[in-house]
């Protein structure tokens, strides 16, 4: 199960939206081991592309190299479908290469409504989990 903060959830659906008709992508980085996501980073989609995403290369060496100095790691990387539902595609699924991570999809198809969810992916294997959204880790 994926706990995540409201105001997370927020920005999250805020940049798939900002980037539509583009698919948005971004991690939401943790303590390492603690499975809580802490700090949102917005990733550049290198691809600028509404059916693909890609991290910005030099991008992501530098945000995983300040997540190694800070001792967190990626316990969310998300990224937006802009036609199809929030689920992974088999291009995910190969690219899926953080096991501990919850791997977040949004869609933006459709305007009026927030399609929001989560996925385990190891070993090419797609799992959905629930998502359980708090207003505070604390609360």
């Amino acid at each position: 199960m994926l706990t995540i903060e409201r105001a997370l959830v927020e920005k999250i659906v805020a940049h798939a939206r900002a980037d539509h008709p583009d698919e948005a992508c971004g991690i939401i980085a943790g303590p390492i081991g603690s499975d809580r996501p802490v700090r949102y980073v917005a990733m550049t989609n290198a691809e600028r592309s509404p059916t693909f995403y890609r991290f910005d290369s030099q991008e992501q060496l530098k945000l995983w190299r300040e997540m190694d100095d800070r001792d967190e790691e990626p316990v969310v990387i998300y990224h937006s479908h802009t036609a199809t539902e929030a689920y992974p595609s088999r291009t995910d699924v190969s690219y899926a290469s953080e096991p501990n991570a919850h791997y977040v999809l949004v869609s933006t198809r459709d305007e009026s409504t927030e399609e929001f969810r989560s996925y385990r992916i190891v070993d090419g294997e797609v799992t959905e989990e629930e998502v359980r959204i708090v207003d505070s880790y604390d609360a």
